[in-house]
Protein backbone atom coordinates (compact mmCIF):
# COMPACT_ATOMS: atom_id res chain seq x y z
CA UNK A 1 0.00 0.00 0.00
CA UNK A 2 1.23 3.45 -0.84
CA UNK A 3 2.15 5.54 2.18
CA UNK A 4 1.92 9.27 2.75
CA UNK A 5 5.69 9.44 3.13
CA UNK A 6 6.11 7.76 -0.28
CA UNK A 7 3.86 10.36 -1.86
CA UNK A 8 5.66 13.25 -0.22
CA UNK A 9 8.90 11.93 -1.69
CA UNK A 10 7.72 11.41 -5.24
CA UNK A 11 4.98 14.01 -5.69
CA UNK A 12 7.19 16.99 -6.54
CA UNK A 13 9.00 15.10 -9.28
CA UNK A 14 5.76 13.54 -10.48
CA UNK A 15 3.99 16.85 -10.80
CA UNK A 16 6.92 18.47 -12.58
CA UNK A 17 6.94 15.64 -15.10
CA UNK A 18 3.19 15.59 -15.60
CA UNK A 19 2.87 19.34 -16.04
CA UNK A 20 5.65 19.39 -18.61
CA UNK A 21 3.72 16.85 -20.63
CA UNK A 22 0.30 18.35 -20.10
CA UNK A 23 1.01 21.97 -20.93
CA UNK A 24 1.48 21.30 -24.64
CA UNK A 25 -1.66 19.16 -24.86
CA UNK A 26 -4.00 21.35 -22.81
CA UNK A 27 -6.75 23.18 -24.68
CA UNK A 28 -5.69 26.77 -25.33
CA UNK A 29 -9.13 28.37 -25.24
CA UNK A 30 -10.65 29.11 -21.81
CA UNK A 31 -14.04 27.68 -20.90
CA UNK A 32 -16.80 29.87 -22.25
CA UNK A 33 -18.90 29.31 -19.14
CA UNK A 34 -18.21 30.80 -15.73
CA UNK A 35 -16.40 28.25 -13.54
CA UNK A 36 -17.46 27.87 -9.93
CA UNK A 37 -15.23 26.65 -7.10
CA UNK A 38 -17.34 25.44 -4.17
CA UNK A 39 -16.07 25.23 -0.62
CA UNK A 40 -17.98 23.69 2.26
CA UNK A 41 -17.40 26.10 5.13
CA UNK A 42 -17.90 29.74 6.04
CA UNK A 43 -14.98 32.04 5.09
CA UNK A 44 -11.71 30.94 6.64
CA UNK A 45 -8.58 29.07 5.59
CA UNK A 46 -10.28 26.91 2.96
CA UNK A 47 -12.05 29.86 1.32
CA UNK A 48 -8.89 32.00 1.42
CA UNK A 49 -6.86 29.23 -0.24
CA UNK A 50 -9.46 28.75 -2.97
CA UNK A 51 -9.54 32.47 -3.76
CA UNK A 52 -5.76 32.70 -3.75
CA UNK A 53 -5.41 29.91 -6.32
CA UNK A 54 -8.41 30.96 -8.41
CA UNK A 55 -6.83 34.38 -8.86
CA UNK A 56 -3.85 32.77 -10.64
CA UNK A 57 -5.64 30.12 -12.73
CA UNK A 58 -5.11 32.10 -15.89
CA UNK A 59 -6.63 30.70 -19.07
CA UNK A 60 -8.89 28.09 -17.50
CA UNK A 61 -12.19 29.98 -17.71
CA UNK A 62 -13.32 33.46 -18.66
CA UNK A 63 -14.51 33.97 -15.07
CA UNK A 64 -13.89 31.92 -11.90
CA UNK A 65 -16.16 32.45 -8.92
CA UNK A 66 -15.47 31.02 -5.45
CA UNK A 67 -18.65 30.14 -3.54
CA UNK A 68 -18.99 29.07 0.07
CA UNK A 69 -21.75 26.48 0.54
CA UNK A 70 -21.70 25.77 4.28
CA UNK A 71 -23.92 23.16 5.84
CA UNK A 72 -23.87 19.57 7.09
CA UNK A 73 -20.16 19.78 7.97
CA UNK A 74 -19.33 20.64 4.37
CA UNK A 75 -21.40 17.92 2.73
CA UNK A 76 -23.77 20.42 1.08
CA UNK A 77 -20.96 21.65 -1.19
CA UNK A 78 -19.82 18.10 -2.00
CA UNK A 79 -23.30 17.01 -3.00
CA UNK A 80 -23.77 20.14 -5.14
CA UNK A 81 -20.63 19.38 -7.16
CA UNK A 82 -21.57 15.71 -7.50
CA UNK A 83 -24.82 16.64 -9.28
CA UNK A 84 -23.40 19.58 -11.26
CA UNK A 85 -22.78 19.51 -15.02
CA UNK A 86 -19.62 17.51 -15.74
CA UNK A 87 -18.22 20.13 -18.10
CA UNK A 88 -15.50 21.68 -15.96
CA UNK A 89 -17.68 24.56 -14.81
CA UNK A 90 -18.08 23.21 -11.26
CA UNK A 91 -15.31 22.03 -8.99
CA UNK A 92 -14.96 21.22 -5.32
CA UNK A 93 -12.11 22.57 -3.23
CA UNK A 94 -11.93 20.63 0.02
CA UNK A 95 -9.77 18.86 2.58
CA UNK A 96 -9.34 15.20 1.76
CA UNK A 97 -11.34 14.22 4.84
CA UNK A 98 -14.52 14.75 2.81
CA UNK A 99 -13.53 11.69 0.75
CA UNK A 100 -11.44 9.54 3.08
CA UNK A 101 -12.98 10.12 6.52
CA UNK A 102 -16.64 11.08 6.11
CA UNK A 103 -17.65 7.66 4.69
CA UNK A 104 -16.66 6.19 8.06
CA UNK A 105 -18.29 8.73 10.39
CA UNK A 106 -21.71 9.26 8.80
CA UNK A 107 -24.36 6.56 8.56
CA UNK A 108 -25.87 8.09 5.44
CA UNK A 109 -23.66 9.84 2.90
CA UNK A 110 -25.21 10.91 -0.39
CA UNK A 111 -21.93 10.66 -2.27
CA UNK A 112 -18.91 8.37 -2.55
CA UNK A 113 -15.29 9.01 -3.62
CA UNK A 114 -16.07 7.30 -6.96
CA UNK A 115 -18.49 10.15 -7.77
CA UNK A 116 -15.51 12.50 -8.27
CA UNK A 117 -12.30 12.76 -10.24
CA UNK A 118 -9.43 14.00 -8.05
CA UNK A 119 -7.52 16.66 -9.98
CA UNK A 120 -4.72 17.88 -7.73
CA UNK A 121 -3.76 18.60 -4.18
CA UNK A 122 -2.49 22.14 -3.69
CA UNK A 123 -1.42 22.52 -0.07
CA UNK A 124 -0.97 20.70 3.20
CA UNK A 125 -0.70 21.61 6.84
CA UNK A 126 0.10 19.63 9.97
CA UNK A 127 -2.03 19.66 13.08
CA UNK A 128 -0.69 21.33 16.22
CA UNK A 129 -1.14 20.29 19.84
CA UNK A 130 -1.23 23.50 21.89
CA UNK A 131 -1.68 24.07 25.62
CA UNK A 132 -2.74 27.19 27.53
CA UNK A 133 -2.73 28.63 31.05
CA UNK A 134 -4.79 25.78 32.51
CA UNK A 135 -1.67 23.61 32.16
CA UNK A 136 1.26 24.43 34.50
CA UNK A 137 4.10 26.42 32.96
CA UNK A 138 6.65 23.68 33.54
CA UNK A 139 4.82 21.46 31.02
CA UNK A 140 6.98 22.16 27.97
CA UNK A 141 6.77 19.01 25.84
CA UNK A 142 4.44 16.16 24.97
CA UNK A 143 5.88 13.76 27.54
CA UNK A 144 5.28 16.36 30.29
CA UNK A 145 1.74 16.89 29.07
CA UNK A 146 0.91 13.18 29.02
CA UNK A 147 2.18 12.86 32.59
CA UNK A 148 0.09 15.88 33.64
CA UNK A 149 -3.03 14.44 31.97
CA UNK A 150 -2.59 11.12 33.75
CA UNK A 151 -2.23 12.92 37.08
CA UNK A 152 -5.14 15.30 36.39
CA UNK A 153 -7.81 13.28 34.58
CA UNK A 154 -10.60 15.78 35.34
CA UNK A 155 -8.69 18.53 33.55
CA UNK A 156 -7.31 16.55 30.61
CA UNK A 157 -9.38 18.22 27.87
CA UNK A 158 -8.81 19.10 24.24
CA UNK A 159 -10.81 21.31 21.91
CA UNK A 160 -11.29 20.84 18.16
CA UNK A 161 -13.54 22.08 15.38
CA UNK A 162 -15.97 19.22 16.02
CA UNK A 163 -16.54 15.54 16.72
CA UNK A 164 -15.94 13.19 13.82
CA UNK A 165 -13.15 15.35 12.33
CA UNK A 166 -9.56 14.28 11.80
CA UNK A 167 -8.67 16.66 14.64
CA UNK A 168 -11.02 14.82 16.99
CA UNK A 169 -9.56 11.44 16.07
CA UNK A 170 -5.95 12.59 16.48
CA UNK A 171 -6.75 13.65 20.05
CA UNK A 172 -8.62 10.43 20.72
CA UNK A 173 -5.69 8.39 19.41
CA UNK A 174 -3.24 10.32 21.59
CA UNK A 175 -5.26 9.48 24.69
CA UNK A 176 -5.66 5.87 23.60
CA UNK A 177 -1.97 5.42 22.71
CA UNK A 178 -0.61 7.20 25.78
CA UNK A 179 -3.05 5.54 28.16
CA UNK A 180 -5.11 8.39 29.58
CA UNK A 181 -8.67 9.67 29.26
CA UNK A 182 -8.55 12.69 26.93
CA UNK A 183 -11.91 14.47 27.10
CA UNK A 184 -13.01 16.06 23.85
CA UNK A 185 -14.71 19.48 23.78
CA UNK A 186 -16.20 20.34 20.36
CA UNK A 187 -16.37 23.88 19.00
CA UNK A 188 -17.28 25.61 15.78
CA UNK A 189 -14.43 27.00 13.70
CA UNK A 190 -11.57 28.34 15.82
CA UNK A 191 -13.69 28.87 18.93
CA UNK A 192 -11.54 26.49 20.95
CA UNK A 193 -8.58 28.86 20.79
CA UNK A 194 -10.40 31.55 22.79
CA UNK A 195 -11.36 29.10 25.52
CA UNK A 196 -7.80 27.80 25.55
CA UNK A 197 -6.54 31.34 26.21
CA UNK A 198 -9.08 31.76 29.02
CA UNK A 199 -8.00 28.51 30.68
CA UNK A 200 -11.39 26.88 30.10
CA UNK A 201 -9.77 23.88 28.40
CA UNK A 202 -6.29 22.42 28.71
CA UNK A 203 -5.34 22.02 25.05
CA UNK A 204 -6.40 22.19 21.44
CA UNK A 205 -5.76 19.94 18.47
CA UNK A 206 -6.10 22.32 15.53
CA UNK A 207 -4.42 23.29 12.23
CA UNK A 208 -1.14 25.08 12.81
CA UNK A 209 -2.39 28.41 11.51
CA UNK A 210 -5.15 28.60 14.14
CA UNK A 211 -2.78 29.49 16.96
CA UNK A 212 0.51 30.32 15.22
CA UNK A 213 0.54 33.99 16.23
CA UNK A 214 -0.35 33.18 19.84
CA UNK A 215 2.42 30.58 20.02
CA UNK A 216 4.95 33.01 18.61
CA UNK A 217 3.87 35.64 21.16
CA UNK A 218 4.21 32.95 23.89
CA UNK A 219 0.58 33.33 24.98
CA UNK A 220 0.21 29.62 24.19
CA UNK A 221 2.66 26.71 24.14
CA UNK A 222 3.02 24.40 21.14
CA UNK A 223 4.02 20.86 22.16
CA UNK A 224 4.07 18.88 18.90
CA UNK A 225 3.09 18.95 15.24
CA UNK A 226 1.77 15.96 13.32
CA UNK A 227 3.74 16.41 10.09
CA UNK A 228 6.43 14.02 8.81
CA UNK A 229 9.00 16.76 9.46
CA UNK A 230 9.13 19.92 11.53
CA UNK A 231 7.02 22.78 10.26
CA UNK A 232 8.98 25.70 8.77
CA UNK A 233 6.55 27.98 10.61
CA UNK A 234 7.51 26.50 14.01
CA UNK A 235 10.90 24.85 13.49
CA UNK A 236 11.55 24.61 17.23
CA UNK A 237 8.50 22.41 17.84
CA UNK A 238 9.13 18.64 17.54
CA UNK A 239 6.97 16.27 15.53
CA UNK A 240 4.80 13.63 17.17
CA UNK A 241 7.21 11.00 15.85
CA UNK A 242 10.12 12.75 17.58
CA UNK A 243 8.01 12.86 20.74
CA UNK A 244 7.48 9.10 20.62
CA UNK A 245 4.07 8.84 18.90
CA UNK A 246 4.71 8.07 15.21
CA UNK A 247 1.20 6.63 14.76
CA UNK A 248 -0.19 10.16 15.11
CA UNK A 249 1.65 11.48 12.06
CA UNK A 250 -0.82 13.22 9.78
CA UNK A 251 -1.20 16.03 7.27
CA UNK A 252 -4.35 17.81 6.18
CA UNK A 253 -4.30 18.08 2.40
CA UNK A 254 -6.48 20.44 0.37
CA UNK A 255 -7.36 19.56 -3.20
CA UNK A 256 -9.60 20.02 -6.22
CA UNK A 257 -12.25 17.57 -7.41
CA UNK A 258 -14.67 17.55 -10.34
CA UNK A 259 -17.68 15.32 -11.13
CA UNK A 260 -16.60 11.84 -12.17
CA UNK A 261 -17.81 12.10 -15.78
CA UNK A 262 -15.88 15.27 -16.56
CA UNK A 263 -14.03 14.72 -19.90
CA UNK A 264 -10.34 13.92 -19.57
CA UNK A 265 -9.23 16.89 -21.67
CA UNK A 266 -11.02 19.30 -19.31
CA UNK A 267 -9.55 17.60 -16.23
CA UNK A 268 -6.16 17.91 -17.89
CA UNK A 269 -6.71 21.60 -18.59
CA UNK A 270 -7.77 22.25 -15.01
CA UNK A 271 -4.75 20.40 -13.68
CA UNK A 272 -2.42 22.53 -15.78
CA UNK A 273 -4.11 25.73 -14.59
CA UNK A 274 -3.74 24.67 -10.96
CA UNK A 275 -0.08 23.69 -11.31
CA UNK A 276 0.67 26.97 -13.07
CA UNK A 277 -1.04 28.90 -10.26
CA UNK A 278 0.98 27.04 -7.62
CA UNK A 279 4.24 28.14 -9.24
CA UNK A 280 3.30 31.83 -9.06
CA UNK A 281 4.95 34.07 -6.50
CA UNK A 282 1.52 35.37 -5.45
CA UNK A 283 0.32 31.92 -4.43
CA UNK A 284 3.60 30.97 -2.74
CA UNK A 285 3.66 34.12 -0.62
CA UNK A 286 -0.07 33.90 0.06
CA UNK A 287 0.22 30.34 1.33
CA UNK A 288 3.07 31.34 3.62
CA UNK A 289 0.80 34.01 5.07
CA UNK A 290 -1.85 31.36 5.71
CA UNK A 291 0.69 28.99 7.34
CA UNK A 292 0.23 26.24 4.76
CA UNK A 293 2.80 24.74 2.43
CA UNK A 294 2.39 24.20 -1.32
CA UNK A 295 1.98 20.46 -1.78
CA UNK A 296 0.95 19.28 -5.24
CA UNK A 297 0.55 15.56 -5.89
CA UNK A 298 0.26 14.20 -9.42
CA UNK A 299 -3.21 13.05 -10.46
CA UNK A 300 -2.47 9.32 -10.42
CA UNK A 301 -0.80 9.55 -7.01
CA UNK A 302 -3.66 11.69 -5.70
CA UNK A 303 -6.15 8.92 -6.46
CA UNK A 304 -3.90 6.36 -4.77
CA UNK A 305 -3.51 8.62 -1.75
CA UNK A 306 -7.28 8.79 -1.27
CA UNK A 307 -7.54 4.99 -1.32
CA UNK A 308 -4.66 4.61 1.15
CA UNK A 309 -5.99 7.27 3.51
CA UNK A 310 -9.53 5.87 3.23
CA UNK A 311 -8.29 2.56 4.63
CA UNK A 312 -6.11 4.19 7.29
CA UNK A 313 -8.92 6.36 8.66
CA UNK A 314 -11.35 3.44 8.62
CA UNK A 315 -9.00 1.59 10.97
CA UNK A 316 -8.60 4.66 13.21
CA UNK A 317 -12.34 5.26 13.48
CA UNK A 318 -12.92 1.63 14.38
CA UNK A 319 -10.08 1.62 16.92
CA UNK A 320 -11.54 4.59 18.79
CA UNK A 321 -15.00 3.02 18.99
CA UNK A 322 -16.59 6.06 17.34
CA UNK A 323 -20.26 5.51 16.54
CA UNK A 324 -21.24 6.91 13.10
CA UNK A 325 -23.87 9.65 13.16
CA UNK A 326 -26.57 10.74 10.69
Amino acid sequence: MITRRDLLTVSAAGVAFSVAGLVQRAVAQPLARTAHILTGFTPGLQDALARLIAGQMNGYAETIVVETRPGAAGRVAVEAVKTADADGSAMLFAPLGFMMLFPHVYKTLRYAPRDFTPVSTVASTPTLLTVGPKVPGDVRNLADFVSWCRANPRHATYGTAGAGTTLYFLGAMLGRTAGFEFLHVPYQGNGSIQDLLKGEIASTVMPIGSSLGLVRSEDLRALATTGPRRSPFLPGVPTVAEAGYPSLEDLTWYGFFVPAKTPANIVEKLNVAIQTALRSDEVKSGMAGLAVEPDAIAMSDFARLIVSEFDRWKAIVQATGFVPTD
